[in-house]
């Protein structure tokens, strides 16, 4: 494969699957390295086969897993292949890429038989996916059970005879309710998730149950109303495919990253960040979530008004801040304003400035800290208009704060917000089509860096 072609393969297919991935240059390389291999700093050494005399350096926020670079060897592997053809049609050698995507994710989670039926399933509700039924966008749900095979028993259904068929858009809804196939894509019957039991899982809320169910064994793999794929197993969510790229998820390297730098940390209130911006991305509702470095607060709240502040600690904090610039020589004007406004106890405050929404919030929240609401709650308190601010212990400082954001600050309100509140910890920036990207402070170049990226 040329370089120029390599390039753009990499550019087109294999950035997007790992999201928040870029290339850093390329090395110099010799026949004895391998077309993958683990570099420096959370990079990937990757090259189309082994006797190109060079290497790309794939680098990212978050390390780099084995499963992954086994992926990228098999997704390299195919794209060579498709290469070797020689082939002029831009638009099929676009679509055997593609496909070539698909038939990898497949076959790192399973053995060739049944990543073969993975391969026939998600195509066939990829036909769906444009489909409608009496109008409306259809959501289904397959569980593939490696650990059943029914080839030897008469009469069996593949998933080729029933998944073209207008019923089949009836029989499952991809949340609750499951159609179930055997390693080799029989038909086994039908699974309704209310049963499943309760344990740990990391997957979005609305799929949390499924995600249990999958285990070692068994595959799930969903079509959602909004045409997205996702694929579960080892009870966790690991693939997804949006806005038609392949995203791949490495969920507790990012747990870890949120503990970046901090001098204090507890991995309850990590873990709960982190789902809640993963439930927030799958809401498309966007959102921002602030996660403030121990002894960092104060200097936080300089950007918090006081209007939106939870917590009454906080708001002492902040009274003394507005007395204290009411004070200085150039604001002696406005003093005598802000003794009126701020001179008075926290409960006094909320009613004389009617704060209807923080009172409301208040109570809604009943003084619990961010990773004892529940996912819902959190969800919908993240997705409102500005942004939620958490302290290390987990202390709801603010939700729905509009910041006062640093002069040259560009984007949207969400993105400035996340950057200016990132020099005092970690900030998370949910956008609408569901991007996950986090910002903290880079203490080499006293700038704001990406620390990670979810696609």
């Amino acid at each position: 494969m040329e370089k120029s072609e390599f390039y753009k393969v990499v550019n087109k297919r294999i950035l997007p699957l790992f999201t928040g991935s870029y290339i850093d240059g390329e090395e110099e390389s010799s026949t004895r390295d391998s077309e993958v291999a683990f570099g420096k700093r959370n990079s990937l050494l990757i090259k189309p086969s082994k006797a190109d005399e060079y290497r790309l350096v794939l680098k990212r926020g978050q390390p780099f897993q084995t499963f992954e670079v086994n992926l990228l060897k098999s997704i390299l592997n195919e794209i060579d292949k498709i290469s070797s053809l020689n082939l002029d049609d831009e638009s099929y050698i676009s679509v055997l890429q593609d496909n070539a995507i698909e038939k990898s994710i497949c076959s790192s989670i399973s053995d060739a038989e049944t990543s073969n039926v993975m391969f026939g399933v998600i195509s066939e509700l990829e036909k769906w996916a444009v489909r409608t039924y009496e109008g409306k966008k259809i959501a289904l749900g397959i569980i593939i059970n490696t650990a059943v095979d029914l080839s030897d028993q008469p009469e069996v259904l593949s998933f080729n005879d029933i998944m073209d068929r207008d019923f089949f858009a009836l029989l499952s809804d991809g949340i609750d309710s499951y159609i179930e196939f055997d390693r080799k894509g029989n038909l086994i019957g039908y699974i309704q998730m209310n049963k499943v039991k309760k344990v740990a899982s990391i997957a979005p809320c609305e799929y949390e149950t499924v995600a249990r169910f999958c285990n070692e064994k068994r595959i799930g793999i969903v079509l959602t109303k909004n045409s997205d794929f996702l694929i579960f197993k080892n009870r966790e969510l690991l693939f997804s495919k949006r806005l038609g790229n392949w995203n791949v998820y490495s969920h507790e390297e990012v747990i870890q990253l949120l503990s970046y730098r901090g001098n204090y940390s507890l991995k309850d209130i990590r873990r709960s960040i982190y789902y809640t911006a993963l439930d927030t991305s799958f809401a498309y509702s966007g959102g921002c979530i602030v996660y403030l470095n121990k002894d960092m607060a104060e200097l936080a709240l300089t950007h918090i008004n006081a209007h939106d502040i939870l917590d009454e600690r906080y708001f002492e904090i902040k009274k003394r801040q507005e007395l204290e610039n009411a004070g200085k020589l150039y604001n002696l004007q406005n003093l005598s304003y802000v003794e009126s406004v701020f001179n008075v106890s926290y409960q006094d405050f909320l009613y004389q400035q009617r704060c209807i929404k923080a009172e409301c919030l208040r109570k809604i929240i009943s003084g619990k800290p961010f990773h004892e609401l529940s996912r819902k709650l959190r969800q919908e308190l993240v997705s409102m208009d500005g942004a939620t601010v958490v302290d290390s212990d987990g202390t709801i400082i603010a939700v729905g704060a509009i910041l006062k954001i640093e002069a040259g600050s560009d984007g949207g309100g969400r993105l400035a917000a996340a950057t200016t509140l990132s020099k005092y910890g970690i900030a998370i920036k949910i956008s609408q089509d569901g991007m996950l990207r986090a910002f903290c402070p880079d203490k080499k170049t006293n700038k704001v860096k990406v620390l990670f990226t979810v696609g």
